[in-house]
């Protein structure tokens, strides 16, 4: 329970902040160009809000150029919603989510979003996706600034990966090194290295000592979920619990534990599948210490021990970079440029009979956060969670942004605007359409949930 609820505070933190700057894109430049927004939620607030604020008019108007009322942050309802499902930004004379046919029925004011030019209209739109991307840029600009680049290569992990059961299936066993994809090295440090791997042909790998070359199936990367290989973690002692059965059979800080019952362990996860299976039962364990290996008597309570690993950062050579402040600045500029080109490549995928399976709501999305609360990893998952957002919003789809930049620019080519009842039409349709896809997402979450 307090990881699910450790990863749903997380979830939440991230779509709050990415919701707030993508629609403060739009407000921004409605604001700049003087255009009236009537309401800026987080979250949407059907039948009541959990907090509304409307600040007092102006006492006095400012004009423009043209001698008309000037618009005013003060014309805005502020407030939070108790639906966390996104958020909005209410442009007077815009055709939305609000669906406010009233206010379309009525005379243009020189305020609204439809009387303004159709360049003025296209940043209007595009402001959020590109608020959403500057975003992301900034969070990995003060990634790279704060903690910089630390990342094991994979040719010091000398204990190898951990794959999935559908890498098994295509070849890959647990202890491989991973040395090339397509001929190309694999480097650990890049943010894209898993989705490289898996959409390979060939990828190379060390195994036993020797190179060997596994061939990825067709469409082996859309049968994963949430990537499919992980460090294995080499069983080093970090330190013993008092009372434990490691402290009774003498288990001791920096010792290794390579078998249990004469079964080997090379990494945690076989450790602990063995003391699951022994667990109530008096069992030699075999340590590795000061380069000898002895052999210890241990009785598991539960199917543990008693004691702290070591983490991989304290095993396997670690590779730090470091960058100051004006280096950070390309750096993140660059991650956030090839993270977006490789979430774009890797969209292909869904359009296979298992990568349609494999999407997933937001039980997918906040199983992409850690157990325990990190945040490093936190921001890594909003920067990307940021690009995602942004890159989905531009498709051309009626009622995402995407599909309003469509309309403006047909309208810039053709020099004709489609009318009111097309977009009020265009805009019911789009929001069925992702109803249905935000239903059919999240259905794959209970599915699996419950079926896997």
């Amino acid at each position: 329970m307090e990881t699910f609820l450790i990863k749903a505070a997380q979830l939440v933190l991230a779509l709050a902040l990415l919701v707030i700057v993508h629609e403060f894109g739009h407000y921004f430049f409605a604001r700049v160009f003087g255009i009236r927004v009537e309401k800026f939620y987080l979250f949407f607030n059907p039948w009541f809000s959990l907090v509304k604020w409307k600040p007092k008019p102006p006492a006095r108007r400012k004009k423009n150029k043209n001698g008309q009322d000037k618009t005013s942050w003060r014309d805005t309802e502020y407030g939070i919603g108790w639906v966390p499902l996104g958020g909005y930004c209410k442009i007077a004379g815009m055709i939305d989510e609000s669906m406010d046919k009233e206010q379309m029925a009525q005379p243009a004011r020189p305020d609204e979003f439809r009387s303004r030019p159709a360049h003025q209209r296209l940043l209007v739109m595009v402001g959020g996706v590109l608020f959403n991307f500057i975003l992301a840029c900034l969070i990995y600009i003060g990634i790279a600034w704060y903690w910089g680049d630390r990342s094991i290569p994979y040719e010091n992990a000398y204990a190898g990966m951990d794959f999935s059961e559908e890498a098994h299936k295509a070849g890959y066993k647990d202890g491989d090194i991973i040395l090339l994809a397509d001929g190309k090295p694999v480097e650990a440090k890049d943010r894209d290295n898993v989705l490289t791997v898996a959409m390979a042909g060939e990828v190379t790998l060390r195994r036993d000592g020797r190179d060997t070359v596994v061939r990825n199936p067709d469409g082996f990367a859309a049968t994963l979920e949430h990537g499919f290989f992980e460090y294995r973690l080499p069983v080093f002692v970090k330190q013993v619990s008092a009372g434990s059965p490691a402290a009774k059979a003498g288990l001791q800080e920096d010792d290794r534990i390579i078998a249990v019952d004469g079964v080997p362990t090379p990494s945690f996860t076989e450790l602990s599948k063995e003391l699951v299976a022994k667990s109530g039962k008096e069992v030699p364990v075999t340590v590795v210490r000061d380069g000898k290996e002895i052999v210890l008597n241990a009785t598991p309570e539960d199917g543990k021990l008693g004691f702290g690993l070591k983490s991989h950062q304290e095993i396997y050579e670690t590779e730090i970079i470091k960058y100051n402040f004006f280096a950070a600045i390309p750096k993140g500029i660059s991650d956030g440029a090839n993270q977006l080109v490789t979430y774009v490549k890797s969209l292909k995928l869904l359009f296979t009979k298992s990568g349609a399976s494999q999407i997933g709501g937001f039980g997918a999305i906040g199983s992409l956060f850690p157990p325990k609360w990190d945040w490093r990893t936190f921001w890594e998952m909003a920067a990307f969670l940021s690009i995602i957002l942004a890159f989905m919003n531009i498709l051309p789809i009626p009622a995402l942004d995407g599909g309003h930049v469509l309309f403006v620019l047909w309208e810039i080519v053709t020099r004709r605007k489609p009318s009111e009842k097309f977009l009020e039409r265009a805009q019911i349709c789009g929001m069925f359409f992702l109803l249905a896809l935000l239903l059919y997402a999240n259905g794959n979450d209970i599915y699996r949930f419950i079926f896997k």
